[in-house]
């Protein structure tokens, strides 16, 4: 289970370096920086440069360890381009001790009749087949870490079948799935963990689409999710391994 009111300390991340994707805004956003304040070196991968760049100067001026950006899309990447951002992070910095993949494809809902195939593609790229190509291709680093942590960020329709979520919540489950598999065949390998996490409903983009007249300040913000994904990157969660945790139940593991 996750720690009620875990406290991350100030150093808990130090001389680390993360990865998150989808981290010019939301939830993303609020992670890299929260890494970046617990003093790892962050690889900030999104779409847009200037997202990017907007939480690229946040973390600086802040006087927090200089992030790296990578603008990337991930419903047109390729091996050959998470290739090139492995090779990056090993030749600029060195190592590669978590992936948080927060990115996600969602095109809005509708009924399982008017999902098109490209919709269902889009849904499956981005949010499973992407996450583990890049994982794939950063194991050799992963594996040098003495303390990696991946995190899957899944959606509560992902693990509950629901009406009109179609090809959106097929793919959360299969990254789920994913993940799943993963941690039983990295389950040799002590210093190497990966996770699911459900955030649940708080203020961000995707609920803004998923939820548009839900009055937002009803919510929490995306800074609620913070401890939970800190425990998880951090040397407390070590052993931790093939879990699906839902920070709405943060005390009950759903599996």
């Amino acid at each position: 289970m996750l720690p009620v009111n875990y406290q991350a300390a100030a150093d808990l991340l130090a001389d680390r370096v993360i990865l998150v994707t989808g981290a010019g805004q939301g939830i993303g956003r609020a992670l890299a920086v929260a890494c970046a304040k617990h003093g790892a070196t962050v690889v900030l991968l999104g779409r847009s440069v200037k997202k990017l760049e907007a939480v690229y100067d946040e973390i600086e001026l802040a006087g927090y360890p200089k992030p790296a950006a990578v603008p990337l899309d991930l419903e047109k990447s390729t091996d050959a381009d998470f290739e090139r951002v492995i090779q990056a992070i090993t030749s600029q910095l060195g190592r590669l001790d978590g992936i948080v993949h927060v990115a996600s494809a969602f095109l809005g809902l509708f009924p399982l009749e008017q999902e098109s195939l490209d919709y269902w593609l889009t849904a499956l790229r981005v949010n499973v087949a992407a996450p583990a190509a890049l994982t794939r291709l950063a194991l050799p680093l992963l594996k040098a870490s003495p303390d990696a942590s991946v995190i899957y960020v899944s959606e509560t329709h992902g693990h509950a079948a629901t009406a009109y979520w179609g090809g959106f919540s097929v793919s959360k489950h299969a990254g789920a799935f994913w993940a799943d598999i993963a941690a039983k065949e990295w389950d040799t390998i002590p210093d190497l963990r990966i996770n699911t996490l459900i955030p649940g409903p708080v203020q961000s983009p995707q609920r803004t689409k998923t939820h548009p007249g839900e009055e937002k300040t009803s919510l929490p913000a995306a800074d609620s999710l913070l401890p939970s994904f800190l425990y998880l990157l951090g040397p407390d969660s070590k052993g931790v391994s093939g879990k699906t945790f839902d920070c709405a139940n943060p005390s009950t593991p759903v599996n």
